[in-house]
């Protein structure tokens, strides 16, 4: 029998609670940065460790997190994952040197991958009709949004009154409320049980590779280290090769290769992997922009970004859900990247002595519009065709993607911006940066036009579930 209504709207707020978390965690550190670097006798080359450490653990386990929520059953790895993020922020905000900070944060990545990595597949159980699926994912779609803009303000006010260790231990008692509350509205659905295929060796060579690949995409804008990127790189796809290889042979194989041979799968991920490399390289190249060319401070570039995220809460949640009931999540998704083509275009057009009023409000709203559509619509035709036994699966393959496509937006903007400045040779300080920053609104732009040509052409009817085989064996093998 389906949870009632009241209690599917309390699970899916622990859902979004966490996911919050995990989102202004990642901002907050990012502010915190130059006070941890300075406290804790970091390098300027290993204190990216503190971001890149989390990084790793969560791109490289969210496949296996998502099978296991499968295996184990979704809410059981939710909580667990949520208890690994609460203790390890606990161990973060204690650090007293460098190391036990890193190891703290690749926990708290390992963490955060193993509650995020069932997150979607859960909504689309909770929620299986378009009109509230459309509707949870817009809210799902809304803290994520809110919570990147709203680290950037937390942040600097939180770093500045408190000190740096506050932004880990804040998580303390907020991640021990959410684990109370969501042990006891969560559904408690069985898993198939781990004889339906946990493959030890097959999840060793895809969390390597994933974490090697997520490596070698971050140090890409590195020139002092394209030599390890590009090793990185290779070993990663050698590694995914071979994940691939024991797929086939592997008698109870962790993912099904008939589940990666699916077109739409591939198709759909390839969309999410360029919204997502939009939006994160968007976020940190125009916060760059905002303080390097506008000269706003942290707190200012945080107030700046709020009209985009409550944009997008406003459409997230009255508009998003009513245009999938009606039109469905294509049309919904394309004309969301056409918006957020056009917001981008505007960035691109901002003059070198901009007004925030004039010059930045209107195409960050319009971008707000976009993406409070596009984000829900694509995550949706993501999840299309998961049977109920594998929506953990295709979640996590769906958060891989996200995750990876957010690392390869971030590093190649943030290398496009720094390229095209370093070569504006006799131009002003503020004339050059004004010219990489552009330039790199033009590349992401670019990948919105890349995503809108592939869902045009290429996503043209969505799967429908189908029902999943009697046996839990022959749902891993087949």
């Amino acid at each position: 029998m389906s949870p009632s209504v009241p209690r599917r709207a309390a699970a899916l707020a622990v859902l979004c609670a966490m996911s919050l978390m995990i989102v202004l965690d990642s901002t907050i550190v990012a502010v915190a940065l130059p006070d941890i670097q300075r406290e804790l006798g970091f390098s300027p080359a290993g204190v990216s460790w503190v971001v890149n450490a989390y990084l790793l653990a969560f791109a490289g386990l969210l496949l296996l997190a998502g099978r296991l929520g499968d295996l184990l059953g979704a809410w059981r790895v939710f909580l667990a994952g949520l208890a690994v993020f609460v203790a390890a922020s606990l161990l973060c905000g204690l650090a007293g040197n460098a190391e036990v900070l890193i190891a703290g944060r690749f926990l708290q990545g390992a963490g955060g991958a193993f509650a995020a990595a069932v997150v979607l597949g859960m909504i689309v159980r909770l929620f299986p009709s378009d009109k509230e699926q459309a509707r949870a994912l817009g809210i799902y779609s809304f803290t994520q949004a809110g919570g990147a803009a709203l680290g950037f303000v937390v942040g600097g006010v939180l770093t500045d009154a408190l000190g740096w260790p506050v932004i880990f231990l804040i998580n303390v008692p907020i991640g021990v409320a959410v684990w109370f509350f969501g042990r006891g509205v969560l559904p408690r659905e069985p898993g198939l049980g781990l004889g339906a295929g946990l493959d030890i060796p097959g999840a060793a060579l895809i969390t390597l590779g994933l974490a090697l690949g997520v490596y070698a995409i971050t140090r890409t804008g590195s020139p002092e280290a394209l030599i390890p990127a590009t090793v990185s790189g290779a070993a990663a796809l050698i590694l995914i090769f071979g994940f691939l290889v024991r797929q086939h042979a592997a008698p109870r194989p962790l993912i099904p290769l008939r589940l990666l041979g699916r077109g739409w799968l591939l198709r759909a991920n390839a969309v999410v992997v360029l919204v997502f490399a939009t939006g994160m390289g968007f976020q940190f190249v125009n916060a760059l922009f905002v303080q390097q060319v506008m000269g706003y401070d942290a707190l200012g570039t945080g107030l700046a970004f709020l009209p985009t995220p409550i944009v997008i809460g406003l459409v997230s949640l009255f508009v998003a859900a009513r245009l999938t009931g009606r039109f469905g999540p294509r049309p919904v998704l394309i004309a969301g990247l056409a918006t957020l083509l056009a917001g981008l275009l505007l960035l691109a057009r901002v003059p070198e002595q901009p007004s925030y009023v004039a010059d930045m409000l209107p195409p960050l709203i319009v971008m707000g519009l976009g993406v409070g559509v596009t984000i829900p619509s694509i995550v949706m035709l993501a999840m299309a065709g998961a049977a109920p036994a594998e929506t953990g699966m295709v979640s996590g393959f769906s958060n891989t993607a996200q995750q990876a496509g957010g690392a390869l937006g971030l590093s190649l903007l943030a290398a496009v911006a720094a390229a095209r400045a370093e070569s504006s040779a006799g131009s002003t300080q503020v004339a050059a940066l004004h010219a990489g920053y552009t330039l790199a609104f033009l590349v992401a732009a670019g990948f919105v036009l890349a995503a809108l040509a592939l869902t045009t052409l290429l996503l043209r009817r969505p799967p429908q579930p189908s029902a999943p085989p009697s046996d839990p064996i022959a749902i891993a093998t087949a």
